[in-house]
């Protein structure tokens, strides 16, 4: 899982930089819009929706925008489809690319003319899938956590898989079935992550050096910039030399 946590850790960085652009905003627009069609407009009774406006609240996003992407959502004036893309990027690196789109068309070629012109493939449903597994990830601030180590046993008792501490904050990893479980026990200890989502964690990991991995890594960086894009996934090992160089570059 340490590769996973450093990858976690440079995400946290890049979202702040995507914030600023405005692509965060966008997507978390979006995840809100397609959550409130699927579950309803009650985060009472929709956990997805609960979820997404938590994350859309703890990057700052204004009310009214959240109110108009559940609005959206709830009238369903325009069909949105989500499309997990499987694909391997140069290296023979596995890629995820979650995508919420209008038109899956149009967005299977730009994934496709993407993955081709970074010298990587567009693959068949289940090919690189099976080579992760679902998870629930919290981002927290370390200075939510007065107490380390009492942090780490209450964690373990509420299902916990992994608990790894970083620059600056700290991710517990969870299965999926323990995710809701564990967020209830944050909320009890009154602890506020910066981020709470349920991903694909690879299950193992490809190790290459930084010029080999500096192509797959251009890759992932232009698929989340496409607007269909809501998440990518990978198993590059993030060494302390390709975590460093790529982080410095943000």
């Amino acid at each position: 899982m340490a590769g996973h946590s450093k990858w976690a850790q440079i995400k946290r960085k890049k979202a702040v930089v995507d914030a600023k652009r405005g692509a965060l905003f966008t997507k978390l627009v979006r995840e809100i819009t397609v959550a409130a069609r699927a579950g309803g407009p009650n985060p009472d009774f929709n956990p997805r929706l609960r979820l997404a406006i938590q994350n859309a609240r703890r990057a700052n996003m204004p009310k009214d925008v959240i109110e108009r992407a559940i609005s959206k959502g709830e009238n369903a004036s325009e069909s949105l489809y989500e499309v997990l893309y499987e694909g391997y990027a140069p290296g023979g690196v596995a890629v995820l690319v979650e995508t919420v789109s209008d038109n899956t068309n149009r967005t299977v070629s730009q994934i496709r003319t993407l993955f081709s012109r970074a010298g990587g493939s567009l693959a068949t449903s289940g090919a690189v899938s099976y080579l992760f597994t679902r998870k629930g990830v919290f981002t927290i601030a370390a200075e939510h956590i007065p107490n380390e180590e009492a942090f780490l046993e209450q964690m373990i008792e509420a299902g916990a898989e992994d608990v790894e501490t970083g620059e600056g904050s700290t991710i517990v990893t969870c299965s999926f079935e323990d995710f809701g479980r564990m967020q209830e026990v944050l909320e009890r200890l009154k602890i506020e992550p910066e981020e709470a989502s349920i991903q694909w964690v690879p299950t193992s990991f490809v190790q290459l050096d930084w010029e080999e991995a500096q192509k797959a890594l251009k890759l992932i960086d232009q698929l989340e910039e496409n607007e269909d894009v809501q998440k990518v996934y990978h198993n590059l090992a993030m060494t302390e030399e390709i975590a460093s160089r790529y982080a410095a570059a943000l």
